[in-house]
């Protein structure tokens, strides 16, 4: 007498069952791991997506969220020691301003405030309208936007202009940048001129843009570091003055000293007091 179990154990052995572990056992070894890789792959994949999307719908919520703050005089520092800040009477709310571009006399451009995103276009607008009569580009600004600053660097060049920084006045974070590229550079023996690390926020134009390209800032910040390095060597700038922004902290700043600015040859002569 057959009972149940025994019934299922010999239609377990019978011609269907065998024939399905024959075709198994057939299948190449290596069909089989291309199988299970592209298998893996979808499923990395629906993750992926998943993680984009709801970063996407999560930047797309957020459109109010707050730029980082701008370091507008934050505490000096010539490396482990801090030291003092040099003397700067241009009210904070002014340097907290987007770059303002007035006109003066004598073919002066004043540029103060920081330099927002789109500040180079504007400095070329203001340069292509006023063609040659501006000589000079005098300069008071916390800094802000590198692309921005190397932007306006590459036409102050181009023009042959003078840069200048006078006692009382700041040019800090990227401002240098565009001070270093002028022909002739003018600064007070007690100008304030100082530089730091370059931070994501001075990279790119929003909150936003910063969380999408949060896994390539390493290598933009890399970049871009090349690139400021090619424009003062240049200008005839010693590069090295960029080894005190790389080794600054953003919320510090290095400021040079009387003697730095000749030895790196930011200066090319210092303005009478």
């Amino acid at each position: 007498m057959t009972s149940p179990a025994n019934a299922r154990a010999s239609a377990a052995r019978g011609p269907f069952y065998r024939r399905l572990i024959d075709r198994v056992a057939a299948i190449d070894d290596g069909n089989i791991l291309r199988v299970a890789f592209f298998a893996l792959l979808a499923g990395t994949a629906s993750v992926l997506f998943v993680d984009y999307r709801e970063l996407t719908e999560l930047a797309a919520a957020s459109p109010a969220l707050p730029m980082p703050s701008q370091p507008i005089l934050p505490p000096a520092t010539t490396g482990p020691a801090p030291s003092a800040r040099p003397d700067i009477t241009t009210a904070p709310e002014l340097l907290q301003q987007p770059l303002d571009i007035v006109l003066g006399s004598g073919g002066q451009l004043t540029l103060t405030g920081t330099i927002d995103p789109g500040a180079a276009e504007r400095f070329a607008a203001e340069i292509g309208a006023r063609g040659e009569y501006v000589r000079a580009v005098v300069l008071d600004s916390p800094g802000g936007s590198v692309r921005d600053a190397l932007a306006i660097g590459d036409l102050v060049h181009e023009r042959g202009l003078t840069t200048q920084v006078a006692a009382g006045a700041l040019c800090a974070s990227s401002c240098p940048l565009i001070f270093a590229a002028g022909t002739t550079r003018l600064a007070s023996p007690d100008a304030a001129i100082g530089v730091h690390q370059i931070y994501a926020a001075a990279l790119a134009g929003s909150v936003q843009d910063n969380a999408r390209v949060a896994g390539l800032a390493m290598s933009d910040a890399q970049t871009i570091t090349g690139t400021i390095i090619a424009s003062l060597t240049r200008s005839g700038v010693d590069p090295a003055l960029w080894l005190h922004a790389l080794e600054t902290p953003p919320e510090q700043l290095y400021y040079f000293s009387r003697d730095e600015m000749v030895s790196l040859r930011l200066v090319t002569d210092f303005l009478q007091k």
